[in-house]
């Protein structure tokens, strides 16, 4: 396999901007931290922030990861649509149980998919968890550099 850079700081930087004044660029220096505790929770991470921008942004990062660094460079990194229905106004016990087992399913089985990824390309987790890694490393640079001034630190 030959050289490529896989244009991680553009990514970076385009989405550091992207985000600039939306109050979200502290999640970079989370992001970094959370690759130690690998893809799984990394790609869960925006799920748990999915009503805030920075659930976005997270959900951002990972698109980038996937579609726009690992897919050109051959890696099958999974990254399935899941798609959370949030409860309506008015539910009986059985349609919230519904709901929340469709919510649970599509969200195990992109977890799944992500283990068996490990398990059955343990190289190609191993390069997607360092060029995550990188990154992130990217992300916190460009975050330094554009932060809005007088900015609230979260």
């Amino acid at each position: 396999m030959s050289w490529q850079a896989y244009s991680l700081d553009r990514i970076a930087q385009e989405l550091v901007i992207k985000y600039r004044h939306q109050d979200v660029l502290n999640e970079s220096h989370k992001m970094r931290m959370t690759v130690a505790y690998g893809l799984e929770r990394f790609w869960g991470e925006h799920l748990r922030l999915r009503n805030e921008v920075e659930g976005q942004y997270w959900k951002d990062v990972w698109d980038a990861l996937v579609n726009n660094i690992l897919q050109p460079g051959k890696i099958p990194l999974p990254n399935d649509p899941v798609n959370i229905e949030d409860p309506p106004r008015q539910e009986t016990k059985e349609q919230k149980a519904e709901r929340e087992a469709r919510n649970t399913e599509q969200i195990e089985n992109m977890a799944n998919k992500l283990w068996r990824f490990a398990d059955e390309h343990p190289n190609d987790q191993r390069v997607a968890l360092a060029v995550l890694t990188q990154l992130c490393d990217c992300l916190v640079w460009w975050t330094q550099r554009y932060k809005p001034k007088n900015h609230n630190s979260q």
